[in-house]
């Protein structure tokens, strides 16, 4: 059996990310058809006896349609407006989309703050698989009425990488108008086992008018879900075994707490350590002495998630403080 073909055949719980222009007709405005369309897809994966949860993006473009926007806003309180106003439309385009499957949708709007506490990223972790659990199909978004840092900087590509993670998800599907990954001649990559500069090189941004990330920020939801020993697929249509461009994992699921640590917190400063304390992390599994560390950059807190480098920039790890001769201990420790 194929690889793919085994990836896509055991995998039980899958997230499918819907990018905003698949979702949008020629004229950038939230197209019904094509939303029925691959709601009807996901209903395939369903009838599957899998679990499918669904990030979709495209609240924003319904609400530009609703205002007559032609151009995405740049100020903050017009974005909100947009979201504001094009969520429930969105919704309700679901709602009816998979009503007439027999499916029941759940919307689930989030922030980073809702993951990046711990409480409340089991709290969100145990509602969707309760949804899961009766057959639902949650239907999530960022939160973009009132997630700042977000709407500025972030995409729903991200959203759908740690809502893998958080999930445990079997498969991560972002869904484009793009095939897949080109090369520099424009042919298809169809696997790419390791993300490396030259991969990461490949990757654009997005000129689409209702849209944010493009391929670059697919690329980084890759290197968070492989990095959590987790599949990933880039494609246009979730039909067809052979279809789009996939991720091969890592070796080994990183554990719940590891993953929170990792890629859920924003670094609240930098450890730049020495050559010989980043082989003793990276190849003896050790903890992070303070000795080995050269300086420290910010004010990072006992408790606060701290970026770890080496002495040329390269971040190759994440962990928790502590205080004391062991900086961050190995328990509390990610290598990325």
């Amino acid at each position: 059996m194929k690889l793919r073909q085994q990836i896509l055949g055991t995998a039980r719980r899958i997230v499918v990310k819907l990018g905003t222009g698949l979702l949008t007709d020629d004229a950038n405005r939230l197209s019904r058809a094509r939303v029925e369309e691959l709601a009807g897809q996901v209903v395939g994966l369903c009838r599957q006896q899998r679990q499918v949860v669904v990030v979709s993006s495209g609240a924003i473009a319904a609400g530009m349609a609703a205002l007559g926007l032609k151009q995405r806003p740049k100020p903050l309180h017009e974005l909100q407006a947009c979201a504001a106003i094009g969520q429930s439309k969105l919704m309700a385009i679901y709602d009816n989309a998979f009503g007439q499957h027999g499916i029941v949708v759940a919307q689930v709007l989030l922030t980073h703050d809702d993951l990046k506490h711990r409480d409340r990223h089991l709290n969100a972790r145990n509602t969707l698989l309760e949804l899961l659990a009766r057959g639902v199909v949650p239907v999530i978004n960022e939160n973009d009425t009132v997630a700042v840092d977000e709407i500025k900087f972030g995409d729903n590509d991200r959203l759908g990488a740690l809502t893998t993670t958080l999930l445990d998800a079997d498969l991560l599907i972002i869904l484009s108008h793009v095939e897949g990954l080109l090369d520099e001649d424009g042919n298809l990559i169809s696997v790419v086992s390791s993300v490396t500069r030259e991969i990461e090189a490949l990757a654009g941004g997005t000129d689409r008018v209702t849209s944010v990330g493009g391929m670059k920020s697919k690329i980084e939801a890759a290197k968070i879900v492989t990095r959590s020993g987790i599949p990933m697929i880039i494609s246009n249509t979730l039909t067809g075994s052979e279809a789009g461009t996939l991720f091969l994992p890592k070796t080994g699921k990183l554990a719940s707490r590891k993953r929170w640590i990792a890629f859920f917190q924003k670094p609240a400063g930098i450890l730049v350590v020495d050559d010989g304390a980043r082989a003793a992390l990276c190849d003896a599994g050790k903890s992070l002495l303070a000795k080995g560390v050269v300086r420290t950059e910010g004010k990072p807190a006992v408790g606060d998630v701290v970026s770890i480098q080496d002495t040329r920039g390269v971040e190759f790890a994440r962990g928790l403080m502590r205080d004391g001769s062991v900086m961050v201990h190995r328990d509390d420790l990610v290598i990325l």
